[in-house]
Protein backbone atom coordinates (compact mmCIF):
# COMPACT_ATOMS: atom_id res chain seq x y z
CA UNK A 1 0.00 0.00 0.00
CA UNK A 2 1.32 3.63 -1.03
CA UNK A 3 0.44 6.55 1.42
CA UNK A 4 -1.35 9.33 0.02
CA UNK A 5 -2.09 13.09 2.06
CA UNK A 6 -4.43 15.46 0.72
CA UNK A 7 -2.99 18.86 1.16
CA UNK A 8 -5.04 22.06 2.79
CA UNK A 9 -4.42 23.44 -0.41
CA UNK A 10 -6.02 20.92 -2.39
CA UNK A 11 -9.33 21.80 -0.76
CA UNK A 12 -12.84 22.02 -2.60
CA UNK A 13 -15.12 22.56 0.43
CA UNK A 14 -13.22 23.70 3.68
CA UNK A 15 -13.11 20.25 5.36
CA UNK A 16 -12.47 17.97 1.99
CA UNK A 17 -10.34 17.61 -0.92
CA UNK A 18 -11.30 19.26 -4.30
CA UNK A 19 -12.76 16.17 -6.48
CA UNK A 20 -11.04 16.77 -9.49
CA UNK A 21 -7.58 16.93 -7.82
CA UNK A 22 -8.32 13.74 -5.32
CA UNK A 23 -9.52 11.89 -7.90
CA UNK A 24 -6.35 12.67 -10.35
CA UNK A 25 -3.63 12.07 -7.10
CA UNK A 26 -5.44 8.68 -7.15
CA UNK A 27 -5.59 7.77 -11.05
CA UNK A 28 -1.67 8.13 -10.83
CA UNK A 29 -1.51 4.59 -8.95
CA UNK A 30 -3.97 3.10 -11.67
CA UNK A 31 -1.50 0.42 -12.90
CA UNK A 32 -0.24 1.81 -16.73
CA UNK A 33 -2.27 5.18 -16.47
CA UNK A 34 -0.60 7.75 -18.34
CA UNK A 35 -0.89 10.57 -20.66
CA UNK A 36 -3.36 9.50 -23.77
CA UNK A 37 -4.88 6.50 -21.55
CA UNK A 38 -8.34 7.46 -19.84
CA UNK A 39 -9.21 6.78 -15.86
CA UNK A 40 -12.80 6.76 -14.47
CA UNK A 41 -12.38 7.53 -10.54
CA UNK A 42 -15.43 7.12 -8.26
CA UNK A 43 -15.97 8.90 -4.94
CA UNK A 44 -17.50 7.01 -2.48
CA UNK A 45 -16.87 9.62 0.44
CA UNK A 46 -15.32 13.05 0.40
CA UNK A 47 -11.57 13.23 0.92
CA UNK A 48 -10.06 13.78 3.98
CA UNK A 49 -7.69 16.80 4.36
CA UNK A 50 -3.79 16.48 6.26
CA UNK A 51 -4.61 13.13 6.50
CA UNK A 52 -2.90 10.25 6.12
CA UNK A 53 -4.65 8.09 3.51
CA UNK A 54 -3.61 4.40 2.31
CA UNK A 55 -3.61 3.41 -1.77
CA UNK A 56 -4.41 0.22 -2.44
CA UNK A 57 -3.52 -1.17 -5.92
CA UNK A 58 -5.50 -4.91 -7.16
CA UNK A 59 -4.96 -5.53 -11.14
CA UNK A 60 -5.99 -2.62 -12.65
CA UNK A 61 -8.15 -1.33 -9.44
CA UNK A 62 -6.69 1.59 -6.77
CA UNK A 63 -8.95 2.08 -3.92
CA UNK A 64 -8.16 4.97 -1.70
CA UNK A 65 -8.24 4.40 2.22
CA UNK A 66 -9.19 6.01 5.02
CA UNK A 67 -8.24 3.13 7.83
CA UNK A 68 -10.89 0.55 7.05
CA UNK A 69 -13.48 3.20 4.92
CA UNK A 70 -13.16 3.61 1.12
CA UNK A 71 -13.03 6.96 0.02
CA UNK A 72 -12.65 6.80 -3.52
CA UNK A 73 -11.46 3.61 -6.45
CA UNK A 74 -10.06 4.04 -9.23
CA UNK A 75 -10.06 2.50 -12.90
CA UNK A 76 -8.51 1.90 -16.43
CA UNK A 77 -11.34 2.44 -19.06
CA UNK A 78 -10.72 2.24 -22.55
CA UNK A 79 -13.73 5.36 -23.75
CA UNK A 80 -12.49 8.33 -23.57
CA UNK A 81 -14.30 11.32 -22.94
CA UNK A 82 -15.32 13.35 -26.05
CA UNK A 83 -13.94 16.73 -26.48
CA UNK A 84 -16.46 19.75 -25.76
CA UNK A 85 -15.99 22.55 -28.86
CA UNK A 86 -13.15 25.22 -27.76
CA UNK A 87 -13.86 28.76 -28.03
CA UNK A 88 -10.99 31.50 -28.57
CA UNK A 89 -8.72 33.09 -25.59
CA UNK A 90 -10.80 36.29 -25.63
CA UNK A 91 -14.09 34.75 -25.48
CA UNK A 92 -13.04 33.08 -22.62
CA UNK A 93 -11.84 36.04 -20.77
CA UNK A 94 -14.78 38.04 -21.52
CA UNK A 95 -16.91 35.05 -19.89
CA UNK A 96 -15.09 35.37 -16.80
CA UNK A 97 -17.01 38.49 -16.32
CA UNK A 98 -20.27 36.70 -16.27
CA UNK A 99 -19.12 33.82 -13.88
CA UNK A 100 -21.72 33.31 -10.83
CA UNK A 101 -19.79 32.37 -8.69
CA UNK A 102 -18.25 35.92 -8.08
CA UNK A 103 -21.55 36.68 -6.22
CA UNK A 104 -22.67 33.32 -5.04
CA UNK A 105 -20.37 30.32 -4.22
CA UNK A 106 -21.28 27.33 -2.12
CA UNK A 107 -17.23 26.69 -1.56
CA UNK A 108 -15.46 30.17 -2.40
CA UNK A 109 -12.31 28.45 -0.79
CA UNK A 110 -12.37 25.89 -3.71
CA UNK A 111 -8.84 25.20 -5.04
CA UNK A 112 -10.32 25.17 -8.71
CA UNK A 113 -13.32 27.03 -8.86
CA UNK A 114 -13.00 29.65 -5.36
CA UNK A 115 -12.49 33.46 -5.72
CA UNK A 116 -11.56 33.56 -2.07
CA UNK A 117 -8.22 32.13 -3.32
CA UNK A 118 -4.85 34.24 -3.51
CA UNK A 119 -3.27 34.48 -7.32
CA UNK A 120 -0.54 31.82 -7.22
CA UNK A 121 -2.51 29.77 -4.70
CA UNK A 122 -5.60 28.60 -6.15
CA UNK A 123 -6.43 28.03 -9.87
CA UNK A 124 -9.12 30.70 -9.65
CA UNK A 125 -11.25 29.69 -12.70
CA UNK A 126 -14.15 31.64 -13.61
CA UNK A 127 -16.12 30.46 -15.99
CA UNK A 128 -19.11 32.17 -17.26
CA UNK A 129 -21.47 31.48 -20.06
CA UNK A 130 -20.04 31.57 -23.17
CA UNK A 131 -23.18 30.06 -25.57
CA UNK A 132 -25.15 26.28 -26.87
CA UNK A 133 -23.96 23.62 -27.87
CA UNK A 134 -26.38 21.20 -29.19
CA UNK A 135 -28.64 23.12 -27.18
CA UNK A 136 -26.75 22.16 -24.39
CA UNK A 137 -25.47 25.19 -21.78
CA UNK A 138 -21.55 25.84 -22.28
CA UNK A 139 -19.08 27.85 -20.29
CA UNK A 140 -15.64 29.06 -20.65
CA UNK A 141 -12.47 30.86 -18.50
CA UNK A 142 -8.87 31.43 -19.13
CA UNK A 143 -6.19 29.52 -17.07
CA UNK A 144 -2.32 30.47 -16.66
CA UNK A 145 -0.58 28.05 -14.48
CA UNK A 146 1.23 29.44 -11.80
CA UNK A 147 4.72 27.96 -11.28
CA UNK A 148 3.69 26.62 -7.91
CA UNK A 149 1.90 24.28 -9.45
CA UNK A 150 4.73 22.51 -11.59
CA UNK A 151 5.38 18.92 -10.69
CA UNK A 152 8.62 16.78 -11.53
CA UNK A 153 9.28 18.68 -14.55
CA UNK A 154 9.18 22.77 -13.54
CA UNK A 155 7.86 23.52 -16.78
CA UNK A 156 4.84 20.93 -16.74
CA UNK A 157 1.17 21.25 -14.34
CA UNK A 158 1.39 18.04 -11.92
CA UNK A 159 -1.00 16.00 -13.49
CA UNK A 160 -3.64 15.85 -10.14
CA UNK A 161 -3.66 20.30 -10.67
CA UNK A 162 -4.79 19.29 -14.43
CA UNK A 163 -7.43 16.80 -13.21
CA UNK A 164 -8.42 19.99 -10.71
CA UNK A 165 -8.74 22.18 -13.41
CA UNK A 166 -11.09 19.56 -15.69
CA UNK A 167 -13.48 19.35 -13.06
CA UNK A 168 -15.17 22.49 -12.03
CA UNK A 169 -15.63 23.94 -15.26
CA UNK A 170 -18.02 21.10 -15.56
CA UNK A 171 -20.08 21.96 -12.90
CA UNK A 172 -20.60 25.38 -13.30
CA UNK A 173 -22.63 24.46 -16.97
CA UNK A 174 -25.14 23.71 -14.29
CA UNK A 175 -27.52 26.25 -13.41
CA UNK A 176 -26.39 26.32 -9.75
CA UNK A 177 -28.82 29.02 -8.21
CA UNK A 178 -29.90 27.98 -5.37
CA UNK A 179 -28.80 24.18 -5.15
CA UNK A 180 -25.22 22.74 -4.37
CA UNK A 181 -24.03 20.00 -6.34
CA UNK A 182 -20.69 18.04 -5.53
CA UNK A 183 -18.83 15.54 -8.12
CA UNK A 184 -19.63 11.68 -7.88
CA UNK A 185 -17.22 10.45 -10.73
CA UNK A 186 -15.06 11.77 -13.17
CA UNK A 187 -13.43 10.05 -15.89
CA UNK A 188 -10.34 12.06 -17.51
CA UNK A 189 -7.38 11.77 -20.05
CA UNK A 190 -4.38 13.14 -20.22
CA UNK A 191 -3.47 14.03 -23.59
CA UNK A 192 -0.40 16.18 -22.55
CA UNK A 193 0.55 18.61 -19.34
CA UNK A 194 -0.40 22.04 -19.64
CA UNK A 195 2.62 24.11 -19.69
CA UNK A 196 3.40 26.40 -16.83
CA UNK A 197 2.89 30.62 -17.70
CA UNK A 198 1.02 29.56 -20.91
CA UNK A 199 -2.32 30.79 -21.21
CA UNK A 200 -5.15 27.76 -21.44
CA UNK A 201 -8.56 27.83 -21.93
CA UNK A 202 -11.03 25.62 -20.04
CA UNK A 203 -14.66 25.02 -21.50
CA UNK A 204 -17.77 23.00 -20.01
CA UNK A 205 -20.69 21.97 -20.69
CA UNK A 206 -24.04 20.25 -19.39
CA UNK A 207 -25.12 16.98 -20.85
CA UNK A 208 -28.02 16.11 -19.03
CA UNK A 209 -29.85 15.45 -15.66
CA UNK A 210 -31.41 12.01 -14.08
CA UNK A 211 -33.33 13.33 -11.06
CA UNK A 212 -30.58 15.11 -8.28
CA UNK A 213 -28.07 13.35 -10.73
CA UNK A 214 -26.44 16.04 -13.25
CA UNK A 215 -23.47 14.89 -16.13
CA UNK A 216 -21.09 17.25 -17.66
CA UNK A 217 -17.69 17.32 -19.41
CA UNK A 218 -14.69 19.64 -19.72
CA UNK A 219 -11.92 20.00 -21.63
CA UNK A 220 -8.10 22.08 -20.99
CA UNK A 221 -7.35 23.28 -24.55
CA UNK A 222 -3.63 24.55 -24.96
CA UNK A 223 -2.66 27.94 -26.58
CA UNK A 224 -2.43 26.56 -29.98
CA UNK A 225 -6.20 25.50 -29.16
CA UNK A 226 -4.90 22.26 -28.79
CA UNK A 227 -6.39 19.68 -26.47
CA UNK A 228 -4.57 18.76 -23.13
CA UNK A 229 -7.33 17.50 -21.52
CA UNK A 230 -10.92 16.03 -21.12
CA UNK A 231 -13.23 14.92 -19.14
CA UNK A 232 -16.66 14.00 -17.92
CA UNK A 233 -18.49 13.85 -14.64
CA UNK A 234 -21.49 12.81 -12.41
CA UNK A 235 -22.23 15.27 -9.42
CA UNK A 236 -24.85 14.89 -7.09
CA UNK A 237 -27.36 17.03 -5.49
CA UNK A 238 -26.76 17.26 -2.17
CA UNK A 239 -27.38 19.31 1.65
CA UNK A 240 -24.97 22.53 1.47
CA UNK A 241 -25.39 22.04 5.69
CA UNK A 242 -23.34 18.56 4.90
CA UNK A 243 -20.44 20.66 4.16
CA UNK A 244 -21.07 23.55 6.52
Amino acid sequence: MDPLLISARFCGPNSSGNGGWSAGALASHVPERGLGTASEVTLHRPPPLEHALRVCTFDDVATLLDGDDVVATARAVVDCPTPVPGVAAEIARAAESRYPGLVDHPFPHCFACGPQRAEGDGLRLFPGTVDDVDARPRVACTWTPDPSLAGSDPELVDAPVAWAALDCPGAWSVDLAGRTIVLGRITAVLDALPRIGEEHVVVGAQLGRDGRKWHTASTLYDADRRVVGRAEHVWFEIDPAAFS
